[in-house]
C-alpha cells in the first residue's frame, strides 16, 4: 500500500512525533525501560495502528519485540503504532466513549492500515452487557471508517485460550465477523483456535501467551496477511 507518510521526510519535529508514535505501547508495558534510541523510522513507512487488548498489547511476552505484532510490522518494514491495553474490550474497561480512549488515539495518529483484534474481554461482561457489546462493535467500526476514510481495515477474529470455550465466543465472534463486512473491511477468521488449549504457548499466569505463543500467531497472522496480499 503506497505510504502517505513521505511528509514526516519535512522536519525533525514530525520526525520525533514518528517515532514516539511508533514506541507508545512498549512504554506501557510493566519492566520495560526501552525505546532504543538508536532505533531508525522510515519516514516514507505505512503506519499500522493495532486496536486490542492484552493479546495485541503483548502482555506475558519476554519483551514488546516479541509479541505478534510487533513481529509482523518489523517484517514488512510498518512504522508500529500500538495502544492495545490489558483487559479492553468493545464494551470491558472503556473509557468515556467521547473521550481520550484508543479509537480517538487512532484517528489521530492518521494511519495506513488498522488492525483491530478486540472481543475476547467482552465474554466475561457477556452476561450483563450482550445487546451493549453489539451495538458498540457498530460504533467502533463506524467511528474508526469515518475517522480514517483512506486507511485499510484489517478485522481479525477475537482470540480466545482455554480448549472449552462458552457460547458467547461464537457470538461475539459472528458480531464482528458481521461488523467488518460492513465496512468492507478484510476478515481474518481462525484466530479463536490459534493457540486455545496449548499449554505450551502460555505464560506462567495461565492466561497470556508466551514468546512462544506469540511466535505461533506471528506465523498463522502472517501466512493470513499473504492471503491479503500483504
Amino acid at each position: 500500500m503506497p505510504s502517505r507518510r513521505t511528509l514526516l521526510a519535512l522536519g525533525v519535529t514530525l520526525g520525533l512525533v514518528a517515532l514516539i508514535g511508533a514506541v507508545v505501547v512498549p512504554l506501557l508495558l510493566p519492566g520495560d525501560d526501552s525505546g532504543d534510541a538508536d532505533a531508525v523510522v522510515d519516514p516514507n513507512a505505512p503506519v499500522v495502528a493495532f486496536y486490542g487488548d492484552s493479546y495485541t498489547l503483548g502482555t506475558g511476552a519476554s519483551d514488546p519485540a516479541e509479541r505478534w505484532s510487533t513481529r509482523i510490522a518489523e517484517d514488512r518494514g510498518w512504522t508500529e503504532f500500538n495502544p492495545s491495553v490489558n483487559g479492553l474490550g468493545f464494551v470491558n474497561n472503556r473509557q468515556s466513549f467521547d473521550g481520550d480512549d484508543l479509537p480517538a488515539l487512532i484517528i489521530a495518529e492518521d494511519p495506513d492500515i488498522v488492525f483491530v483484534t478486540m472481543g475476547l474481554n467482552d465474554n466475561f461482561s457477556y452476561d450483563r452487557a450482550a445487546a451493549d457489546i453489539e451495538t458498540q462493535i457498530t460504533r467502533d467500526f463506524d467511528r474508526l471508517t469515518e475517522g480514517l476514510p483512506d486507511a485499510r481495515f484489517i478485522v481479525v477474529e477475537p482470540f480466545w485460550y482455554t480448549e472449552e470455550r462458552p457460547d458467547s465466543v461464537e457470538t461475539i465472534i459472528g458480531w464482528v465477523r458481521d461488523a467488518a463486512a460492513a465496512i468492507d473491511a478484510d476478515y481474518i477468521p481462525g484466530a479463536s483456535t490459534w493457540i486455545r488449549g496449548q499449554d505450551e504457548f502460555m505464560a506462567p499466569d495461565g492466561l497470556h501467551p508466551n514468546d512462544a505463543g506469540y511466535a505461533h500467531m506471528a506465523e498463522l497472522m502472517d501466512a493470513a496477511l499473504v492471503d491479503l496480499g500483504l
